[in-house]
């Protein structure tokens, strides 16, 4: 059974992700993000061994970013996942990032993955015990509070 919440990945900023604003490079939180997928993957059982036995994999349909406070060289991250739901071809996980030792969150990824047959490059069912495991971990992980911004739309408010 998966925790709630799942903590899948920590990790520092490197000196590399700088921009010219002196702190983590946008495109880097994915790449933490994507550690943090990784991580829960594994977890569920949909990671590298499913991939091989059942021929397919997650892609990512969309995502959404919501920027709150800047990491910065040196800050290591913390990325807490929270199973939103699933369906039969879909997970869809909320991924918050707290710089370690404080309680504000930093940035928020909201994400939506579809299972691909690797073969046919299409949307594919999930297998029955994928499916399984993944409603389990909805119904474990539907006692949590739902991350504040989940759900939010690009645009400006006139």
């Amino acid at each position: 059974m998966i925790a709630a919440p799942f903590v899948g990945h920590r990790g520092a900023v490197l000196p590399a992700w700088a921009d010219d604003n002196a702190h983590m490079n946008l495109a880097y939180y994915l790449v933490m993000f994507d550690a943090a997928s990784d991580a829960i993957f594994e977890a569920l059982g949909i990671g590298q061994e499913y991939r091989r036995e059942a021929g397919s994999t997650c892609f990512a349909a969309e995502t959404h970013l919501v920027y709150e406070q800047e990491m910065n060289v040196g800050d290591r991250a913390c990325i807490t996942t929270t199973v939103i739901d699933a369906d039969s071809k879909r997970l869809h996980l909320a991924h918050e990032m707290v710089r370690e030792g404080a309680t504000a969150r930093a940035c928020l990824q909201e994400i939506m993955f579809i299972n691909v047959n690797l073969t046919t490059r299409r949307a594919a069912l999930w297998t029955p015990q994928a499916k399984e495991t993944l409603q389990q971990a909805v119904l474990t992980h539907s006692g949590l509070p739902r991350p504040a911004k989940l759900g939010r739309a690009i645009g400006i408010v006139r």
